[in-house]
Parts: structure tokens; sequence; C-alpha cells
């Protein structure tokens, strides 16, 4: 099994990546018999693209082969792309990425549906001053 991790470093001893989007690096683990067999870090070329950097992380998630993608934050439309290629999403915050790893082995993580998905907020918004009151 192949689980990527949003990752601010290029190992297993980075910690997790408070975004999906816009993380620096994904660490990919090849895990068999519960076990981390290998790992390689893919650098998140869309964490400087102006919009759309969500949807361009999943489609890079997705040419990797992964199975499972492991983040603190998954905006939704990067999450229905991950869901289009059946890649299971879950939840883990404050932890390296090997100890997500280890949580995620273990049975220990939620997996996100959609409902769980969080935006990050930096649309427009209905919270615009209202200047005719």
């Amino acid at each position: 099994m192949k689980i990527a991790v949003s990752s601010t470093g290029q190992d297993l001893n980075s910690q997790i990546s408070p975004v999906f989007g816009r993380c620096a690096f994904f660490v990919i683990a090849d895990v068999e018999n519960n076990k981390i067999k290998n790992s390689k870090a893919v650098e998140n070329k869309a964490i400087m693209q102006a919009g759309g950097a969500g949807i361009m992380a999943a489609q890079t998630i997705g040419n990797e082969n992964v199975n499972a993608v492991i983040s603190s934050a998954v905006g939704p439309r990067a999450f229905d792309v991950l869901n289009q290629l059946s890649i299971d999403v879950y939840k883990a915050q404050g932890a390296t990425v090997k100890e997500a790893i280890d949580l995620f082995i273990q049975g220990k993580l939620q997996k996100i549906n959609a409902q769980g998905v969080m935006g990050i907020g930096r649309g427009p918004g209905l919270g615009r001053r209202r200047f005719n009151q």
C-alpha cells in the first residue's frame, strides 16, 4: 500500500503540513505487512499556484498511484479529485510523517468523508462589511 502524507519536509521525521494543496512536499511511503518499507519525497509544485493548488496537488498524488492520503486539512476541490481517483483521505495533526503513518497502520486515524472536508476560507465570503447600514 502506498500512503502520501502532506509534509513540511522531505523525510519521515518531518512534521505534517497544516494544509494539503500548498504543502511543501508529499512524503510517499510503501507499507507492507504493517511496516514502512521505503519512502520518498515528492515536491509539491502546486505550492505557488495562484489558484487551483488543491486540484493540482491531488493530481500529483494521483500520478504517484497512492492508495491513501494523510493530511491535517484537505479542501473540497482537492477532496473531489482524490475521491474520483479512489484515494482515501485520513486526518492527522501535530505529528511527524512517521507517527501519522504508524497511527494509520494501527487504525487510529479518522477517514474523512465529503462532510468532513474543510475549506480554507480564502474566498470573498459573506462577512463583508456593510457600508449602507
